[in-house]
């Protein structure tokens, strides 16, 4: 403490009586020098040196003191010195009254300048503090708004805090499950740093423990009298400690100590500390809040290419593994997987995702006992998170156990009600983000709906598959009954009208012979034409002969043009056939009704088990797929098989019919194409 403060520590009646006897005795002191001085100049040197002793208290002390021995000085030099002299001799009731009361004044004087000194004083120190403070949180505040790295921001506070409060040391530590102290950063002066350690129990008495119970601000003035020390406050002889709480979303996240080892800390250092806490949440929720938001744009991006694929009607064997995959890295997990629920209390993986150096051992079907999501969400059929993995040997809760799982979380996946299998990611490293159970319910979803929609599209392609089935034995019947009935009458008919009918025309009656004539003629021409329809019910030469031929028949009945180039050998499965032959039927068909075309190319192939058919006309374009509904039966009947068509034909540029079909198993299948005309 500096000389010129120690006498605020004294007592407002004890410094009056002070200043009031430094200024009877100055008066004294005065009188005695002065009575015995008979030189101006040697008076005039004892009031230079009385000026600077005045300045030297009034600067070294305290104007309280100043001012009366000032007016001592003053009243000893008028009355001892300046004529009329008084002789040395204790003064009389009167002189002693106007002495007393100068003096008195004096210190009153005195104490009002002093008092406002040291308000002035205070209050510069004050601001002097407020402005070093305000300094130091907005250097800490800039880093917060830089998003700086946490051990950067943290080593900051900690260093701040420490030189601006002039303590001996600064920690900064977390808190986990209540029951443990994790370091985080520290500032010390040379000497004066506790034990190091990563984590230890909150233990024994210490500030950390109070400010966790209380949520407050706390301190211990007397650490050297504590017995049993937390292990972090160890190694150290510490005199006082403050505590500050570091509070992050209305949770108590961790807690900023300052320490001495010389003596209390002064009586301010919670508010200050708690500053500097309250800086240390800031960052901290801000940070949180930044990877939060991270997470979620990659949570999005992720179930935007999931959906995409779903969308697309991606094979659901692929999305279980692509799911999988985006599961596991979002989540930042060691190993993900698909899994399905069989009805006997197994399941079998069907999609699967592992980071490197991870390999699931386990790959044949798998009980579902033990602890871990596949047990837990097939009895509850909701989300779940563990942090335990343990199961019998053959079992799912097993294999994550022997590959080390320390942290799980599983969702459960149902589709139209029926709880159909669990997705579940597992990490041995690091615990799963936060409610990770409820975020995986959002991938599910998407799996159940691509399940949902591979079920309806084999359902459409079964009823299509029947339909087409139906459709073309309907064909076969109508043609049978044709052949073997109606067109065996008509022939039948025309030979009788040959034969027996006309023998039976006497001589001489030629317009009745001319009418029978005409009768015969005209029952070819329906039988022909009853043929003919015959054939387009379902071609003969296509039930002969096959594509090749069949596609000849067409091409030379067309009325435009027709290129032909078929590079398909050997004969394919007969729901093919049907379906490459009506296709070009219906688009020649088309092209001389609606094109103006003045020639076709018919393109026909086999690449890898699939047959390639492209019908292009130079005509005028424009046609619809919808337009009418001789395409919209050969599309259902392509995709009844599995297969694609497609139509492009922009305006004044042609029309192309392209189809893709896959084969199966053909008959004649090895053999090489060969092209044709």
């Amino acid at each position: 403490m500096a000389p010129w403060e120690r006498a605020r520590w004294l007592p407002l009646g004890a410094e009056i009586v002070l200043a009031f006897m430094t200024g009877a005795g100055t008066f004294v002191l005065g009188a005695v020098v002065l009575a015995s001085i008979d030189s101006d100049v040697v008076a005039a040197l004892l009031g230079a040196v009385c000026l600077v002793a005045l300045t030297a208290i009034a600067r070294f002390t305290s104007v309280a003191y100043a001012v009366p021995v000032g007016m001592a000085g003053m009243l000893a030099f008028d009355w001892f010195y300046l004529p009329p002299t008084h002789p040395l001799e204790f003064p009389d009731t009167a002189n002693l009254v106007d002495l007393i009361v100068y003096l008195v004044v004096a210190v009153l004087l005195g104490e009002i300048a002093a008092h406002a000194a040291r308000r002035a004083r205070a209050a510069e120190r004050a601001h002097a503090d407020i402005a070093d403070e305000q300094a130091a949180l907005r250097r800490v505040a800039t880093l917060v708004a830089k998003g700086a790295p946490a051990d950067e921001l943290f080593a900051a506070v900690a260093a701040e805090a420490g030189n601006l409060l002039d303590v001996h040391g600064i920690r900064i530590a977390r808190y986990e499950d209540a029951t443990e102290l994790v370091h985080v950063a520290e500032w010390s002066k040379p000497g004066c740093a506790p034990a190091p350690y990563d984590r230890a129990k909150l233990e024994g008495t210490s500030v950390s423990g109070q400010v966790l119970s209380t949520g407050r601000a706390a301190r211990i003035d007397n650490y050297e009298d504590i017995a049993v020390r937390a292990p972090f406050a160890r190694g150290l002889d510490l005199k006082s400690v403050v505590g500050a709480p570091v509070v992050v979303e209305g949770r108590r996240w961790g807690v900023l100590i300052a320490w001495s080892v010389s003596g209390p800390l002064p009586a301010d250092t919670e508010g200050r500390l708690t500053g500097f806490s309250e800086l240390v949440g800031t960052a901290i929720a801000n940070a949180q809040a930044r990877v939060e938001l991270r997470n979620f744009a990659e949570e999005q991006a992720a179930l935007r290419r999931v959906a995409t694929l779903v969308a697309g009607g991606a094979d659901p064997a692929e999305t279980f593994g692509f799911v999988a995959a985006e599961v596991g890295q979002l989540f930042g997990a060691d190993l993900a997987v698909v899994f399905r629920y069989e009805p006997d209390r197994t399941g079998t993986v069907v999609g699967l995702w592992n980071g490197p150096g991870v390999e699931f051992p386990c790959t044949t079907r798998l009980g579902v006992t033990g602890v871990g999501p596949a047990a837990t969400v097939l009895e509850t059929g909701r989300p779940m998170r563990t942090e335990r993995f343990e199961g019998p040997d053959g079992s799912i809760a097993g294999c994550f156990a022997h590959l080390g799982a320390r942290s799980g979380a599983g969702a459960p996946i149902t589709v139209e009600g029926r709880l159909w299998g669990v997705m579940i990611a597992a990490s041995h490293a690091e615990p799963l983000p936060s409610g990770a159970e409820l975020r995986l319910a959002a991938f599910t979803e998407l799996v159940a709906t691509a399940l949902a929609d591979a079920d309806a599209q084999a359902a459409l392609t079964t009823s299509r598959a029947r339909i087409v089935t139906a459709a073309d034995t309907a064909r076969r019947r109508i043609e049978r009954d044709l052949h073997d009935g109606a067109q065996q009458r008509l022939v039948a008919l025309a030979l009788h009208l040959r034969g027996a009918v006309q023998q039976a025309v006497p001589p001489g009656a030629d317009h009745l012979t001319a009418e029978l004539d005409r009768v015969v003629a005209e029952l070819g021409e329906v039988l022909d034409d009853l043929r003919e329809l015959a054939r387009g019910l379902h071609p003969a030469a296509l039930a002969e002969g096959g594509l090749r031929p069949a596609l000849k028949m067409l091409a030379r009945r067309s009325a435009v043009p027709v290129s032909l180039d078929v590079r398909v050998d050997g004969r394919l499965l007969e729901p093919i056939e049907l379906a490459a032959y009506y296709a070009v039927s219906e688009a020649l068909t088309n092209t001389a009704k609606h094109a103006d075309a003045s020639g076709v190319d018919v393109r026909m192939e086999t690449d890898n088990g699939v047959l390639h058919l492209s019908v292009r006309d130079d005509g005028r374009g424009g046609a619809r797929a919808g337009g009418g509904s001789g395409l919209i039966g050969i599309k259902d009947r392509v995709e009844a098989l599995g297969g694609r068509l497609s139509l492009h034909s922009p305006p004044g540029a042609g029309t192309t019919l392209q189809v893709s079909l896959p084969l199966g198993t053909p008959n004649g299948a090895g053999s090489s194409p060969q092209p044709t005309e």
